[in-house]
């Protein structure tokens, strides 16, 4: 079974931390800890709470191995690298810069021989890093037309279009 037994100074400082705005899987965890202290096992602080008595033992593992710093959630994944970020971000500037379309993909070829290995996908992520636009070519013909074929055409359209009937 375990118990967590507090000094007045730890009970007096969750106490304090009760009173703060705090998200919900953080009260609940500060309460498991504060339950446990008045005698509660784990199985019934589980029942009170509503939660799986295995919730109120890792909450109870947790605090005694790292104290308050267990109630709150950890962030997921590593932490950035902003080194790799600039060097991305700043080679990524540099092929901007040239005088050409660039496709997310070929962006990430043209970093290769840099020793930068990065997908289309995450390439367009550093893209929108640098603010910069990125969307697709548009896949049309309009530059591709008669200005005198067009006329004529939307001449046609015009005398097939149906003609409103007056009311009468």
């Amino acid at each position: 079974m375990i118990r967590i037994h507090l000094t007045d100074a730890q009970r007096a400082e969750l106490h304090a931390l009760r009173r703060a705005s705090l998200p919900a899987v953080t009260r609940d965890r500060l309460e498991i800890v504060l339950l446990s202290d008045a005698g509660w096992s784990a199985p019934r602080i589980a029942q009170h709470l509503g939660c799986h008595p295995h919730t109120s033992r890792s909450a109870l593992k947790a605090f005694a191995a790292r104290g308050t710093a267990a109630f709150f959630p950890d962030k997921p994944g590593p932490d950035p690298d902003h080194a790799r970020q600039a060097q991305v971000t700043g080679r990524l500037a540099e092929l901007l810069g040239q005088d050409r379309t660039w496709t997310s993909r070929q962006l990430a070829e043209a970093l290769r021989p840099d020793g930068i290995a990065l997908g289309h996908r995450q390439v367009r992520r550093y893209l929108a890093l640098l603010k910069a636009g990125y969307r697709r070519t548009a896949q049309t013909v309009g530059h591709k037309q008669d200005p005198a074929k067009v006329e004529r055409a939307e001449r046609v359209l015009d005398g097939l279009k149906t003609k409103r009937r007056r009311a009468g």
